[in-house]
């Protein structure tokens, strides 16, 4: 009996690595399911028989399936790889085991591999992504589940490639966008502890041998310099364990929850965070029904791609009241999340049966708007962090000027 080699994730999300016996690679998922496994790659193991397999036909046990793991990064290039042999008239079968020979990056070869077998096994393109959840989410296995049934693959996977893109466009300038005030709040904090463990000390041991009486600010200056590095072995592990443990509590499913509904309350980030939902919501809607997924699966689908679990739960409520006869746009009003805007233009989609058309122009719309609120966001940040900065050197500057002239306007000429 064929024995697979396989690397899989248990109830808690450890990583399991471990081998099972099955007769196919069909029954070998089955037995992982049964054990509460989720498999993240599964390769039958290269015996003699398959060694001799020709070059043509790529191999479970090649070296690029058994040393790089797939992760959710590999999906985009995957697709558009996908598509490009596709859009030219090969066959899906043919274009996945082309690339599983041809593409020399070890973790997305790993992946067409994986894909290859499935589809060797019997399995439908859309059936074998399933295996590989790590890397292929369930809108995207939905999707190419529909293009399957309606003989537009093509078609989904170039609308999946810019749905992605889009995502992943947003993300970068995110990151890009925050690079900046985080390097300058890098920068003051080496300021700060310059100061209070190198200059200060000095500093301190200069006026104290000039004598006189130093002024308030000097004096703030230096109870905060003597707190810092008397008690600051316990002070600084104390800041890093509360951060950690903060860091740890958010991660579990109840401090998502609650975080997420403090940032749904919060003035000053409440719109950034609904934009984000609302544009993440439109987008992967309009991608579901364009391509002939129904409305409520769409809908329970989409709960999963909006990041604030507040929001997700109230779409959840939404979507049941969708299902017992309420229109999209009324049952999303009651949300309070979606802006009279997206409503409105969300009730004539639905009037003219033109909701898909609707949902992509309003997530065109809210892409603009996303990007210039980010940019206002990150402007706001690095000139808070600045003058943050500046307030402390001048404070610092004034301190020390001060405590200079207190002293030497005491001496006797």
């Amino acid at each position: 009996m064929p024995e697979f080699a396989y690397t899989a994730r248990d109830a808690q999300g450890k990583s399991v690595r471990d081998t099972v016996n099955a007769a196919s690679r069909r029954e070998a998922l089955r037995l992982l399911a049964a054990r509460g496994l989720q498999p993240v790659s599964l390769n039958e193991r290269t015996t003699a028989k398959t060694a001799a397999t020709p070059s043509h036909a790529p191999t479970s046990g090649s070296p690029a399936s058994t040393k790089a793991t797939p992760r959710a990064d590999d999906l985009l290039p995957f697709l558009q790889s996908l598509s490009e042999l596709t859009s030219s008239g090969m066959s899906p079968g043919e274009a996945v085991r082309l690339l599983a020979n041809r593409i020399k990056e070890a973790r997305l070869r790993t992946l067409c591999v994986i894909i290859w077998d499935g589809l060797k096994e019997g399995l439908t393109l859309s059936q074998t992504m399933e295996t590989v959840p790590v890397v292929f989410d369930p809108q995207t296995v939905n999707l190419v589940r529909a293009g399957e049934a309606t003989g537009s693959l093509n078609e989904v996977l170039l609308r999946l490639i810019e749905h992605h893109t889009t995502r992943r466009e947003l993300k970068q300038k995110l990151i890009t966008a925050m690079a900046y005030p985080v390097a300058v709040t890098v920068m003051a904090f080496g300021v700060v502890m310059f100061f209070v463990f190198f200059l200060m000390p000095r500093l301190q041991g200069l006026l104290n041998s000039l004598g006189g009486k130093l002024p308030i600010s000097t004096q703030l200056l230096v109870s905060g310099s003597e707190m810092l590095v008397r008690y600051g072995i316990i002070i600084i592990p104390a800041v890093a364990l509360t951060v950690l443990l903060v860091w740890r509590w958010h991660k579990t499913e109840a401090g998502r929850v609650t975080i997420d509904g403090w940032l749904v309350q919060i003035p000053l980030v409440r719109g950034w965070v609904i934009d984000t939902g609302v544009l993440a919501f439109v987008q992967t809607l309009a991608v579901l029904l364009e391509n002939g997924i129904n409305t409520v699966e769409a809908l329970r689908l989409t709960e999963r791609t909006v990041p604030n679990r507040t929001m997700c739960a109230a779409l959840k409520e939404a979507t049941e009241q969708v299902i017992e006869g309420e229109s999209l746009s009324a049952a999303l009003g009651r949300t309070a999340y979606f802006p009279d805007l997206v409503l409105d233009r969300l009730a004539v989609g639905e009037n003219t049966g033109q909701l898909a058309p609707c949902l992509r122009d309003l997530a065109k719309h809210y892409s603009n708007r996303h990007t210039v609120r980010l940019q206002r966001m990150v402007g706001v940040v690095t000139q808070a962090v600045l003058v943050g900065v500046f307030v402390f050197v001048g404070f610092l500057a004034y301190a020390i000027v001060a405590a200079v002239l207190r002293v030497s306007s005491s001496f006797q000429f």
